[in-house]
Parts: structure tokens; C-alpha cells; sequence
């Protein structure tokens, strides 16, 4: 473990190690973060918005209590998404679309031997194709945790208003209520770790990718385990830093 921890960081700074220049290196961090946030923005929206109902649905179910005001379940609604459910399950989602995106992609141009060839044009492969890549998430990933934040908090006042468990005055009033601006930006530096940490650990499974097509499978299998796992502990670290 220790040894693939070594080889990750030394592919790190191999990034930096004859990086290509600015205008090519911003050319193509455009393209990968649309390739990156026009791609997810589909499968973002119908998860954060069924993730905010349910959210909702289930909290009313269980403040069934006559003391405890309505409005109630707007604001726990919120607070779980702007403090875990947005940032953290998008990234997990992320991770399984983009990670296994970006660690198929580069394991097959290692495999048909694209990499090598950038190498022999006195190109460094890791800065030219994966830098980029790190770069377009950071980039990426803090929009599309916004957009699961305003999906989530909408989906949930469709689904509570629509099921007649509180009126939109109740909901919008438990949005507003108690409001911690410092939420939405730890929940923005938290995308903003997963974002490296998806990206880096796709890009360097990946890379080192060796063998045929079921060699290029496996590499994705294990990038968005690892990512997964990365991001659960990173999602823990945080909380404790930050919170």
C-alpha cells in the first residue's frame, strides 16, 4: 500500500516535471471540463433531485409530532444537503462516471502505445494528458455540486408540497430559517478535494495501466474503488478540520 501511496506521489510531481505551455495546457483543461461538466450535468440533476424528495419524504415521515414544527423538515433538508448529500454523493457519483472515464481513456492510449509516442516527440505524456484532466475537475466539480445543491433543495419542495406533507410557506420558511452562510463554502472546499482526488487517482491508475483490454477494465474497476474510498475519508477528514 505504502509503496502504490510512493508511486502516486512521485506521478504527481511528475506533472509538474517539463509541463507543457500555459495556452496548450488552458486549451485543453476547456476541453476536458466540457467533456467532464456537459457530460455529467444529466445524470447530476436526476440524482439530486430524487435524493432532495426522498430526503424530504422521509423526514416527514419520521417528525411526525405535533411539537415539532413543519417548517422543521425544510430545514433539515437543507443542512443535509448542503453539508453531506450534494458535495459528497455527487462526487461519488462522479466518481464512478468520470473516474472510470478518465482511467479507461488513458489506459487505452497506454495500451495502443499513444503514450509512448508522445514521449518520443519529447512530450511529457503525464503534464500534456493529465494535468488538464485535474485541472478541468477542479474547475468542474464546485459547479456541479451548485447545481445538485439548488436540485436537491428543489426537489425536495416538489415532493413535500406534492405529498401534502407541508406547504410551500412551511418549506420555504425551514429553508430560510437558521441560515450558516459557511456551509455552502465547506461544502465547495470539500468538492473541491474530491475533485483532486477523483481525477489524480483515475488518471494515475490509468496511466500506469499495462497489458490488453481486460487490463483497461480493471484499471476503471479499481480507479473508482479507490476514488470511492478516497473520497469517503477525505468527506471524514474534513468534517473534522472544517466543521
Amino acid at each position: 500500500m505504502l509503496q502504490h501511496f510512493g508511486k502516486y506521489l512521485l506521478f504527481l510531481k511528475s506533472l509538474f516535471a517539463r509541463g507543457e505551455s500555459s495556452n496548450i495546457i488552458f486549451k485543453r483543461t476547456i476541453d476536458e471540463a466540457i467533456l467532464i461538466g456537459v457530460n455529467s450535468i444529466v445524470i447530476v440533476a436526476i440524482v439530486s433531485t430524487f435524493i432532495g424528495a426522498v430526503t424530504c419524504v422521509q423526514v416527514a415521515y419520521n417528525l411526525d409530532n405535533a411539537f415539532i414544527p413543519r417548517s422543521t423538515i425544510g430545514f433539515m433538508v437543507r443542512e443535509m444537503t448542503l453539508l453531506e448529500l450534494a458535495p459528497t454523493i455527487t462526487s461519488i457519483v462522479l466518481a464512478g462516471k468520470v473516474g472510470s472515464s478518465i482511467a479507461g481513456g488513458l489506459g487505452t492510449m497506454q495500451i495502443t502505445e499513444q503514450v509512448d509516442a508522445l514521449e518520443v516527440m519529447g512530450i511529457n505524456s503525464a503534464s500534456y494528458l493529465v494535468l488538464p484532466k485535474i485541472l478541468a475537475s477542479l474547475l468542474v466539480f464546485p459547479m456541479l455540486v451548485i447545481l445538485a445543491m439548488f436540485l436537491s433543495i428543489a426537489g425536495g419542495y416538489v415532493a413535500g408540497t406534492l405529498s401534502g406533507e407541508l406547504t410551500a410557506q412551511e418549506y420555504t420558511s425551514g429553508i430560510r430559517g437558521d441560515f450558516i452562510p459557511y456551509n455552502i463554502v465547506f461544502a465547495l472546499i470539500k468538492s473541491v478535494v474530491f475533485a483532486f482526488l477523483i481525477s489524480s487517482i483515475a488518471s494515475f491508475r490509468g496511466y500506469n495501466t499495462s497489458g490488453g483490454a481486460l487490463e483497461v477494465g480493471a484499471a476503471s474497476t479499481t480507479a473508482v474503488t479507490n476514488s470511492v474510498i478516497a473520497v469517503l475519508i477525505a468527506d471524514f477528514i474534513c468534517a473534522q478540520l472544517l466543521l
